[in-house]
């Protein structure tokens, strides 16, 4: 296992969307089709209750996490870390906080979708979500095969 690392998380904004665009190649792979186009994710920003998280290491950045919150319901739109910055702790500061981010702008639960096999499903199970449902073909990759997603969700206090 790597060495921690000091981990800086900050909001980020629209004009991180060039940051989110190169850590997403980085992290999804093509075969798999979870990476959403930049108008995807800038079309959410617009819209309210959305947050964008950046994780930097030494000032480089590391991850990100979207989410946004609507009512008493937060989801956790995307989750991602550069491929160097893999199981340092990235991930892990960056769900702390939007859980943490969450609860403080009145969500009571927490949910997520993740593709079935993904490693961060450890993450997120260790991290006390529970998994509710499958959409089963719900991730089409570049080649046409199909992955299935899991739902799971988290109660925040």
């Amino acid at each position: 296992m790597s060495t921690m690392v000091r981990i800086d998380l900050r909001s980020g904004a629209v004009a991180d969307l060039a940051i989110v665009d190169r850590l997403m190649r980085d992290a999804f792979e093509p075969r798999f089709g979870e990476a959403w186009t930049h108008n995807q994710v800038l079309g959410l920003m617009a819209m309210p209750g959305v947050w964008l998280t950046i994780a930097e290491v030494d000032g480089t950045p590391a991850g990100f996490a979207l989410s946004r919150r609507v009512l008493d319901e937060a989801e956790l739109l995307l989750l991602a870390t550069g491929q160097v910055f893999r199981r340092r702790g990235v991930g892990a500061a960056l769900l702390r906080s939007v859980i943490s981010d969450a609860g403080m702008q009145g969500a009571r639960t927490l949910h997520l979708e993740v593709r079935d096999g993904n490693d961060a499903i450890k993450l997120y199970r260790a991290s006390g979500f529970a998994k509710v449902g499958q959409r089963r073909h719900y991730y089409r990759g570049v080649d046409g095969q199909a992955f299935d997603a899991l739902t799971y969700r988290r109660a925040l206090s």
